[in-house]
């Protein structure tokens, strides 16, 4: 069930493709996955929004190797059926990439192709965003049975109102 939205394009972007030295930064990464609303339309409502992102397909992905499963039950460290529109809170742009920019590790001098390639898959989607959105870390009683193989997660959801788009962004390492 995707309730109006389309899966559009997905980036993958593993540190360890980039880094000179595969030890430096080599289990961090960051998905992102696009989709847009039916007829170039999103619900006018971030909740709605939410919901139908939640809903959708591309949604039941753990980020732990195995990708979307149809029929999953997990999403990133949390079970599934936890995650609802009130899970995430709304965050500025510029709150959004501090955390991205110190998750990524102010004291690592990135290559110049993570950096372009961060720029544009997350930093530039994130100043073209009308909201954005965090989800809340729910605490150890949310992880679902090998939910801490994550050192840090971050998602957060983007919208994009002008371009009818969702983008579904995941930072975490492992």
């Amino acid at each position: 069930m995707d309730d109006g939205l389309t899966h559009e394009a997905s980036a993958f972007l593993n540190f360890r493709h980039y880094a000179r030295d595969p030890k430096e930064h080599g289990f961090r990464w960051v998905d992102v996955k696009h989709l847009h609303g039916a007829a170039r339309s999103l619900p006018p409502r971030d909740e709605e929004l939410l919901a139908s992102l939640i809903a959708h397909e591309q949604f039941r992905d753990d980020y732990a190797g195995g990708g979307v499963d149809p029929d999953g039950i997990r999403h990133g460290p949390y079970w599934l059926r936890l995650i609802t529109p009130d899970a995430y809170e709304p965050v500025s742009r510029e709150t959004a990439a501090r955390i991205l920019a110190e998750w990524v590790d102010p004291q690592w001098d990135p290559p110049a192709a993570l950096r372009d390639d961060l720029r544009r898959e997350v930093f530039d989607r994130l100043a073209a965003a009308d909201a954005v959105h965090h989800l809340v870390e729910f605490g150890d009683e949310a992880l679902h049975d090998w939910g801490g193989v994550h050192g840090e997660f971050h998602e957060f959801v983007l919208v994009d109102r002008a371009a009818a788009r969702v983008t579904l962004l995941v930072a975490a390492d492992d």
